[in-house]
């Protein structure tokens, strides 16, 4: 399902040998640091298609915003190839995709694991990135240009224990990332990914809150936990992840690639 808004901006920016704009999919861009990725690419000028499974999450987002939007689950490849649809034609085209959907999976020892806990997590986390790079790279590579980036996590660095799914998921992001850097560069194609932090926002905050009840703690005694294994003794406003991805998409980074920048404020462990 298409949702179309009644204006859409554009800005105008150096991709490969013209002038393009920057026509932006943000997966997952409903709510959380979705949300805020979609909304540093609009004060940036560009235009944006959102798409996200919580079709509530996409009706907000489109009457309060100048984005275009489909209600999409990601993890099925067939509403992908529906999505590219929409998307393009919504757009007029894609210069930059931002694969940011994913869910936490399970938390349980590794014995505990069933094999949908397992199968579910990386359908999502990692399966939909190849969907939607394989629907989208036809377009980037018939005009010769284009940016990608992966949201990964710090959690890949750090190791989280009963969390495996979603770190080998978030891991598989990566290496993904790197190949699709080397394959898809002669096409003057950028692939690169973003690990967040810890994120200052309402489901961060819960999953704080659920942690110190899990472990008998205060809320305030958790955060000061988890700030202390965080170098810079911060946690990260979702805005951030959202500049750095306009920062990746941008001319400025043109012959950034292949890399992994984490926004994390120095994660040294969790």
């Amino acid at each position: 399902m298409a949702i179309a808004s009644a204006e859409k901006c554009c800005i105008r920016y150096h991709i490969g040998e013209g002038m393009m704009r920057n026509r932006v999919l943000v997966t997952a861009g409903g709510s959380g640091i979705g949300l805020a990725i979609v909304d540093s690419f609009l004060a940036s000028g560009a235009s944006v298609h959102l798409c996200d499974v919580d079709a509530d999450a996409v009706a907000r987002a489109v009457a309060t915003r100048p984005v275009t939007a489909s209600v999409t689950d990601v993890s099925d490849s067939i509403q992908i190839a529906d999505l590219a649809a929409h998307a393009l034609s919504a757009l007029g085209g894609i210069d930059t995709v931002v694969n940011n959907a994913g869910i936490g999976g399970a938390r349980c020892p590794i014995e505990a694991l069933s094999d949908e806990d397992w199968d579910r997590t990386l359908r999502t986390n990692l399966s939909s990135m190849f969907y939607v790079v394989r629907a989208f790279a036809p377009a980037m590579k018939a005009q010769r240009s284009g940016a990608i980036i992966n949201i990964s996590t710090t959690s890949v660095k750090t190791g989280l224990p009963e969390r495996t799914p979603y770190v080998v998921a978030k891991a598989g992001v990566e290496a993904l990332t790197s190949n699709l850097a080397r394959e898809l560069g002669p096409f003057n194609i950028r692939c690169n990914s973003l690990r967040p932090g810890s994120i200052e926002n309402e489901r961060g905050r819960a999953l704080l809150a659920a942690r110190a009840e899990r472990e008998g703690l205060t809320y305030d005694a958790a955060l000061a936990q988890r700030l202390a294994f965080i170098s810079m003794r911060t946690k990260i406003d979702p805005s951030e992840i959202g500049d750095a991805a306009v920062f990746l998409a941008s001319h400025a980074a043109r012959h950034i690639s292949g890399q992994c920048l984490s926004v994390c404020g120095n994660a040294e462990w969790e």
